[in-house]
């Protein structure tokens, strides 16, 4: 308005300008105030009272700024307001991206109408031909076709530019011809729904790249799962003293002449308590897992070793370490001579039991089965001399036949790996523990256990000794205990009760218990073709003695191995932390304990001659003999 005022004024002013000099001043001018006013100029009609002021703008500018982050708008802005730039100092370090106007992480989305089918047409068109509309088109006529295509989905040549919900020619593989015989008399050659496609592959192998992803994924869980399937080392051993015979030709496996107590076959009459340290054989560079003594004369001790080695040592004389064997790869887990001594069995890590020769130091014979041997044991039978079991960690029990090499028998029962392998009752039986925290009674070469024991309150059993009486097992547990099972099968003959007078030969006349017996399980009445009626105890005696339970100690984790005295008066363990136990065996009263070992004392064992002389073998490589 202020504009438009001013418009008007300067206007005036300069045609006042331009006719100053040419003005004449005239009467009539001067006096035409005085004249009457023309009626068709009047204005007197028309002229209407305006009752608003005038209101002068305090600012030249008429523009108006709009707020970009305000959510409402006072008036109607235009084109120029509303893309006029922002007011204020620009940010110098965003870039051309960064000052883009945004409504989303990613930029600014426009909202776009279009219906669930056309975009679910659409989708499956690309998944499918490799090309579909481009969504970008405004509609007009010159980018109405245009299409987005797929880099990697060729499009067949019988689409023809349609979509997937439109009709299009057969491909060659929309319809295969099937294998068909529909004949039900046809009973070989039937195939029903089952024919499947002229030409198919039933089974297919990834190729290329899949292929190779899935090599390296196998070849991982190989090497995870398994150790790699190397060759057997090569075994040898070597000889430490300078003659294997003596002056009269006997061989260094024959018991000392001195020690005359080693030709008994009685144990002592009274075992004393050891009290002194005598004797260290050091030659292991690591830790000692397991000690035997040689069968008879026990004047010869053998040692297995974490350092892959086994050694056989004097016990008397010189105590000198007399051969070493070599041929397993990793630790050695369990030693085991023959009856005589002549063979032993080494079973490894490396998931070999290897056969020895005792004097000659060859290896005789090699068996694996793949998984790792948790303990191996000859037959104690002298006709059975070429059979061995061995206890394995995929929860086998395996016996092989040494001079074919082959497997015998397999006991497969356990649910845990096997740790030990116990033959009790005249060797009719074996005893087996495992991690499944049970224990298994087997009759020899019959795969199935005839008693299982296991128990909520059982641990795991992974050292076991028979006493010398064959009466009891002593078994080391995982709850810092040591508990005693009976050995005794009590199936036999009451020979104090036959029944005889009647006349029975040849007939079958049975047997009857009055009622307050015959349900008792304790007895069997057997008639016999003689006029007799014989009585069998028909209890097995096979269970835990709960009265006799060792504590004390902590072998927690440990396979350390139990022992008794000859005479069956002390009961002798190892434990964690590297000292010796011996309790009473009457009392089960802790008699003595000491710190024999650095580290863990794994072996524990009474010398079978001696009444007061005892091993003992740790993980701190040295074996200790006391007196």
């Amino acid at each position: 308005m202020l504009s438009i005022q001013n418009y008007g004024s300067s206007s005036e002013d300069d045609d006042d300008n331009e006719t100053e000099g040419t003005k004449v001043e005239t009467n009539e001018k001067l006096l035409t105030h005085l004249k009457p006013i023309d009626p068709s100029l009047s204005v007197a009609k028309s002229m209407q009272i305006v009752a608003a002021p005038v209101v002068m703008p305090t600012n030249n500018d008429d523009t108006r700024v709009l707020i970009p982050t305000g959510g409402e708008l006072m008036h109607n802005p235009k084109y120029e307001e509303l893309f006029a730039p922002t007011y204020g100092p620009e940010n110098p370090f965003q870039t051309q991206q960064m000052k883009a106007h945004k409504n989303t992480l990613a930029g600014y989305v426009e909202k776009a109408h279009i219906s669930e089918f056309q975009f679910e047409n659409q989708r499956r068109t690309f998944t499918s031909y490799g090309y579909a509309m481009d969504p970008s088109t405004d509609g007009d006529a010159e980018t109405a076709n245009a299409v987005v295509v797929s880099a990697m989905v060729a499009p067949p040549v019988e689409a023809e530019g349609k979509t997937v919900f439109e009709t299009i020619k057969k491909r060659p593989l929309d319809k295969k011809k099937r294998n068909k015989n529909d004949n039900p008399e046809d009973i070989s050659g039937f195939l029903g729904p089952w024919g499947g496609y002229v030409g198919e592959q039933r089974v297919m192998k990834p190729e290329g790249d899949e292929a190779k992803e899935l090599e390296e994924i196998l070849a991982k869980r190989q090497k995870r799962g398994k150790v790699e399937d190397d060759k057997p080392l090569e075994e040898k051993s070597v000889f430490h003293i300078d003659k294997a015979t003596d002056y009269q030709g006997r061989s260094w496996l024959v018991a000392p002449r001195s020690e005359t107590q080693l030709r008994s076959d009685a144990p002592p009459d009274k075992c004393f308590l050891p009290k002194a340290h005598i004797h260290t054989w050091k030659g292991h560079t690591k830790g000692v897992a397991a000690a035997r003594w040689l069968p008879g004369p026990a004047h010869l001790m053998l040692s297995a070793g974490m350092d892959c080695r086994v050694k056989i040592w004097e016990v008397y004389g010189e105590r000198r370490c007399i051969r070493t064997y070599f041929g397993h790869r990793q630790a050695v887990r369990d030693i085991n001579f023959n009856n005589t001594g002549e063979q032993f069995l080494s079973a490894a890590y490396d998931r070999y039991i290897k056969l020895w020769d005792t004097e000659t130091g060859a290896c005789t014979g090699r068996f694996t089965s793949r998984k790792v041997p948790y303990c191996a044991k000859f037959h104690p039978d002298e006709d059975k001399q070429h059979l061995f079991v061995a206890g394995t960690s995929d929860k086998k029990i395996i016996c092989w036949d040494t001079r074919t090499g082959e497997i015998a028998q397999e006991y497969d029962r356990h649910l845990g790996a096997v740790n030990t392998i116990t033959f009790v009752d005249d060797n009719r039986r074996f005893v087996t523990t495992s991690d499944d925290k049970s224990l298994r009674v087997w009759e020899w070469d019959i795969p199935v256990d005839m008693k299982y024991i296991a128990d909520p309150s059982m641990h795991s059993l992974p050292a076991v000794t028979r006493a010398p009486n064959g009466k009891w097992l002593a078994c080391q547990s995982m709850d810092n205990k040591v508990v005693v099972f009976s050995a005794l099968n009590r199936f036999k003959m009451n020979r104090k009760k036959t029944f005889t007078g009647h006349m029975v030969a040849g007939y079958a006349c049975s047997v009857d218990f009055s009622p307050d017996m015959s349900f008792n399980g304790k007895w069997l009445a057997c008639q016999s073709m003689d006029n007799k009626v014989v009585v069998f105890s028909a209890l097995n005696r096979f269970k835990m003695n709960r009265k006799k339970t060792f504590t004390g100690h902590m072998v927690a984790g440990y396979a350390c191995s139990v022992d008794f005295s000859p005479d069956m008066s002390y009961l002798v363990s190892g434990d964690a932390d590297g000292k010796c136990y011996i309790w009473d065996w009457k009392s089960t009263k802790l008699y003595k304990k000491w710190k024999a070992h650095d580290g863990v004392c794994i072996t524990a064992l009474w010398h079978p001659h001696e009444p007061s002389r005892l091993l003992t073998a740790g993980w701190d490589g040295v074996i200790k003999y006391w007196d």
